[in-house]
C-alpha cells in the first residue's frame, strides 16, 4: 500500500489501533461485536484509515487553540500566586481577577465573569438574560425550541414562577426548517424595534438538527443586526466551546455563556460557568448572579483557582479527545444502520454525538452499557426518572468523576420519540471505543436502517 501524507505524519496512531493499514485488517477492539454483521464489514475493513484521517484533522484543531492558551496566560503573568483564594466576599480576589482577563482574551471578549458560584450552565444563561432583559422587552429564540431546561426559565412550561414570562418579558420563537435548519428567510424578517435580544443556541441540545457552527453564528448575527443593531446577539455557547478555531464573540455575539463542567473546565474544574462579552453586559450578569451594586466583584474562587486555571489550559485537548470518541460512535451505529448526527464524515461542531435508537428499551440498555464500563457507579443501572428542569423522564449514564459533568463520557436521552442518545464527553478516546462496544453489544443492529 502506497504510503501518503498522512501515514507519514500519524504514525503513533498506527500503534494505537494496532493496524498496518492494510485494507484487509480488522480492528477488534472497535467493532461492536467479535462476530459482526454483514452491515458491520464496512466498518472493519475501512475504519482504519478513515479513522486515521479524522483523528489528524482533530489533532490540528487542537494545535490551532492551544498558542491562544499559552498567548493568556503569557500575557496576564499567570503564576502559582493565582492559585491563592481569599475568603468570605471575594474582595480582591487577584486569581479570579485574573482568569476573567485570560478567558475574555481566549473568547475575545471584552470581559469575561468565570465563576464557581454558576452551578450549571442553565445557571449562567439565566443570569445573562435576567441580567440584560426587562419588562416589556421581547426575546427571539431563532433556532426551534431552546434546550429544555431553558423552557421553565423563559416561561414556556412549568408553574412560570419566577421566569421571564412572569417578570413581562414577551417570547417568541423560530421553528426549523423542514430539514432541521435555521430558517433564514424567516429571520430575515422577524427582528423588530422591540426585539431586545435574540438566543442562538449552538448546541442541537435534545434536538435532531445540526450544531452551528462559528460561520452560521455568524451569518445570523449580521441578519439580526442589519435589521435593528440595537438588538443584543445571545450565544448559549454549551457543548461548543473550542471545537472551532473562534468563539462566537469573535464572529460579533454580544454575549454568551456557558458551563466550567462542560468543555472549558478540561474535565478538572469543579463546577461553575462562564459569561463573556461586551462589558456593559457581563457585567449586568453579573449582578444577577451576585446583587446590584456588588456584580463581579463579590464571589471567592474558594480554592478551585488551580483547578480552573489548568481545566482552561487542557480544554483543547480534552475536547479533542470527545471529538474523537464522537466520531467513533457515529462510525460504528451508522455500520449497524442507525441514523446519527451528526454523521462521521461531517465536521463535529460540539462534544454531543447523537444516535436514533427508535425503542425505549434500546435507549435504556444503551445508557447501562455506558455506565457498566464507567470509572465511576460502574455498579449502578441507570433507569428512566424525573429530573429538575425537563419535562419527560430521562435516562442517563453519569458515570463521572465529576457530577453531571459532560466533559467526561455521558450518556443520556429524554424518553420520548423517537428515542435518541445523546452521548457526551470523554476524557480519552480508548474509553470511548470500550463503552460504545458494550454499547453496541447491548442493542445490537437495527431493525431497519434509519435515516435522519
Amino acid at each position: 500500500m502506497a504510503t501518503s501524507k498522512l501515514d507519514a505524519t500519524t504514525g503513533d496512531f498506527k500503534s494505537l489501533l494496532g493496524t498496518q493499514m492494510d485494507q484487509s485488517d480488522n480492528i477488534e477492539s472497535l467493532s461492536p461485536s467479535s462476530q459482526p454483521d454483514s452491515r458491520t464489514s464496512h466498518l472493519t475493513t475501512q475504519i482504519d484509515q478513515d479513522t486515521l484521517q479524522a483523528f489528524y484533522s482533530i489533532d490540528m484543531q487542537v494545535k490551532k487553540n492551544l498558542p491562544k492558551k499559552l498567548a493568556a496566560f503569557k500575557a496576564h503573568r499567570v503564576g502559582a500566586h493565582h492559585y491563592t483564594s481569599v475568603s468570605g466576599y471575594g474582595h480582591d480576589d487577584l486569581g479570579r481577577d485574573t482568569l476573567d482577563k485570560v478567558f475574555a482574551q481566549i473568547v475575545e471578549a471584552e470581559a469575561a465573569a468565570v465563576r464557581v458560584q454558576f452551578v450549571s450552565g442553565t445557571h449562567a444563561i439565566a443570569c445573562a438574560l435576567f441580567g440584560v432583559l426587562r419588562p416589556g422587552d421581547e426575546m427571539l429564540a431563532i433556532a426551534g425550541t431552546p434546550y429544555d431546561t431553558l423552557e421553565e426559565v423563559i416561561g414556556t412550561r412549568g408553574s412560570g414562577q419566577g421566569s421571564l414570562r412572569d417578570f413581562g418579558v414577551d417570547y417568541r420563537e423560530l421553528a426549523l426548517t423542514e430539514d432541521h435548519q435555521v430558517d433564514f428567510e424567516k429571520l430575515a424578517a422577524s427582528v423588530t424595534e422591540k426585539t431586545k435580544l435574540v438566543l442562538i443556541q449552538r448546541s442541537c441540545g435534545y434536538s435532531w438538527r445540526s450544531s452551528l457552527s462559528i460561520h452560521i453564528i455568524n451569518k445570523i448575527i449580521q441578519l439580526v443586526k442589519q435589521q435593528n443593531i440595537n438588538t443584543i446577539c445571545f450565544v448559549d455557547n454549551c457543548y461548543g466551546e473550542f471545537t472551532e478555531d473562534k468563539e462566537p464573540t469573535a464572529g460579533g455575539a454580544d454575549l454568551m455563556a456557558g458551563s466550567l463542567i462542560k468543555n472549558p473546565g478540561g474535565t478538572i474544574a469543579t463546577t461553575g460557568g462562564y459569561i463573556a462579552g461586551r462589558a456593559e453586559l457581563v457585567e449586568a450578569a453579573a449582578c444577577r448572579l451576585t446583587a446590584p451594586g456588588i456584580g463581579s466583584s463579590g464571589g471567592a474562587t474558594l480554592e478551585q483557582g488551580r483547578l480552573m486555571y489548568q481545566g482552561l489550559f487542557l480544554a483543547p485537548q480534552m475536547v479533542g479527545e470527545a471529538m474523537k470518541g464522537n466520531y467513533l460512535i457515529a462510525k460504528t451505529f451508522e455500520s449497524l444502520g442507525y441514523a446519527t448526527n451528526p454523521p462521521a464524515p461531517a465536521q463535529q461542531r460540539e462534544v454531543i454525538q447523537a444516535v436514533k435508537l427508535g425503542s425505549a428499551d434500546k435507549l435504556v440498555a444503551f445508557c447501562q452499557a455506558v455506565q457498566q464500563h464507567s470509572p465511576i457507579d460502574s455498579y449502578v443501572s441507570p433507569v428512566p426518572a424525573e429530573m429538575p428542569g425537563y419535562d419527560d423522564k430521562l435516562v442517563m449514564a453519569g458515570g463521572s468523576f465529576i457530577d453531571g459533568s459532560t466533559s467526561e463520557l455521558s450518556a443520556d436521552g429524554p424518553m420520548r420519540e423517537p428515542y435518541v442518545v445523546y452521548c457526551q464527553g470523554g476524557t480519552h478516546w480508548t474509553h470511548v471505543a470500550i463503552a460504545l462496544e458494550a454499547a453496541a453489544a447491548a442493542i445490537g443492529p437495527a431493525t431497519s436502517p434509519d435515516k435522519p
